[in-house]
């Protein structure tokens, strides 16, 4: 009889236990007894534990989970909040109570200013920080700042606004699933409302990620395939649209776009000069630095969140995005500021008139892919069997041992033809012609 395996959290909450107790990767895969690469496929989600491992694994979540927060003192956490900087407008109000991190989009719009609603991150945010969930706002870390300097982690600042070209961010504290119940929706219409939430803004996102329209609105598409293939687990995750994110940013960044002929050459540039040299400029920078910079500055983001979705640790994010900061403000000063940037990065997206295909076109053509290769399947699989079945009856049932090679022999004379006949054969020959009988004399006859 088999064994239930034992239940495990989600990647991300398997990630946000390691990181409110200051552990690195290597910390925990000694207490498991495996390795830094394995412990990071178990918190990116592409790989679980099975047997002994997932049961040593389990325990040791359940462990921290118990154990009670290390204090702000000895988790690196950001020091209070600065003093405003000389200039800064005095009547700037203060920042609201975090709203729901990843709403389905009922929230409550921004009101007087587009980052009213949009929970404040950074060095001045401390005093907010407290009432979030540890990977939700508050950095904790065993790295420590640098001599001399100040740590990335504190050093970036956060952009004040986060537009809906973009999309809201999805509840981190539910699933689909639940609410489908709750509401009473069946899988085709949860699945239709997280599309008809999340494809429109995801598309003008891989195109701020790829710079190409026809890419930008195939992956989507396909990282929809995926979810919709596999809607259980979907429906269950802690934020279904980030994982269609992270599907669609994968399709869409994947080396092998570069050989296909209908993608060599670029797409025709946005109207707009400043678009078209934000565009270059996003796309001169090295991949991962751009995704960073586009889930952080552009989606909104927290730290540890881009740290986890580009499968990174959460300082070298930070570091990448510091770097893809520096490289847009040397081409690009007037986008110096992180909140310049991001009203950049909503212009350039919002300039783009892109439109994912409609919901019942992506379901339907999904089952009809899942369809074809379903009975491409089956056909390669009745083909194996019948050429199997066909081998079986046409391969001897007996052992037949090989034919020796040939070996030349010596010694033996070589073979004549035949030569003229002799005088006494000459005359044989014509008495067996005149006098043809039967008997011994035929066969032995005798000379006259």
């Amino acid at each position: 009889m088999s064994r239930k395996p034992v239940p495990l959290p989600p990647p991300k909450e398997r990630r946000r236990l390691r990181e409110t107790r200051s552990l690195s990767q290597e910390d925990v895969a000694a207490r498991v007894g495996v390795t830094r690469e394995t412990v990071r496929s178990w918190e990116t989600g592409r790989t679980d534990p099975r047997g002994r491992k997932r049961d040593a694994y389990a325990a040791f979540l359940v462990a921290i989970a118990r154990e009670p927060a290390p204090p702000a003192e000895a988790s690196g956490a950001p020091e209070p909040p600065a003093p405003e900087p000389p200039g800064a407008a005095p009547d700037r109000p203060a920042p609201g109570p975090p709203g729901p991190a990843r709403g389905d989009g009922a929230g409550p719009p921004p009101r007087h200013r587009p980052g009213a609603g949009r929970p404040a991150r950074g060095p001045r945010a401390s005093a907010q920080r407290s009432t979030k969930p540890p990977l939700a706002g508050q950095v904790r870390h065993s790295h420590a700042p640098p001599p001399g300097g100040t740590s990335p982690l504190n050093a970036i600042a956060q952009p004040a606004a986060l537009l809906k070209s973009f999309g809201r961010r999805h509840a981190a504290d539910g699933s689909l699933l639940t609410a489908e119940r709750a509401a009473g929706l069946s899988a085709d219409q949860a699945f239709d409302r997280l599309y008809g939430h999340s494809a429109p803004a995801l598309v003008r996102q891989t195109y701020l990620l790829t710079g190409r329209r026809t890419l930008a609105q195939e992956s989507v598409e396909r990282a929809f395939h995926q979810a919709w293939q596999r809607w259980p687990e979907v429906a269950v995750d802690r934020d279904p649209a980030g994982w269609v994110r992270a599907a669609a940013y994968e399709y869409a960044m994947a080396p092998w776009h570069r050989f296909r002929p209908a993608l060599r050459r670029p797409d025709p540039p946005p109207a707009s000069p400043e678009d078209h040299a934000l565009l270059d400029t996003l796309l001169s920078l090295p991949p991962m630095h751009r995704r960073t910079l586009l889930l952080y500055d552009g989606v909104g983001l927290d730290l540890p969140e881009t740290a986890a979705e580009t499968e990174a640790s959460t300082p070298a994010a930070a570091y990448r995005l510091l770097r893809a900061r520096r490289s847009v403000a040397e081409r690009l000063p007037v986008l110096a500021d992180p909140d310049a940037l991001h009203q950049g990065l909503d212009r350039l997206a919002r300039g783009e008139k892109l439109q994912p295909p409609r919901v019942a076109e992506v379901r339907s053509g999904c089952e009809r892919r899942t369809r074809f290769w379903t009975r491409t399947a089956i056909a390669f699989t009745v083909l194996i069997l019948g050429a199997t079945a066909l081998t079986l009856r046409t391969a001897p049932t007996a052992y037949e041992p090989p034919e020796a090679p040939p070996e030349t022999v010596r010694g033996v004379p070589p073979r004549m033809g035949p030569g003229p006949l002799t005088d006494e054969r000459l005359a044989l020959r014509d008495l067996l012609r005149e006098a043809p009988r039967a008997g011994p004399h035929r066969t032995h006859p005798e000379l006259r």
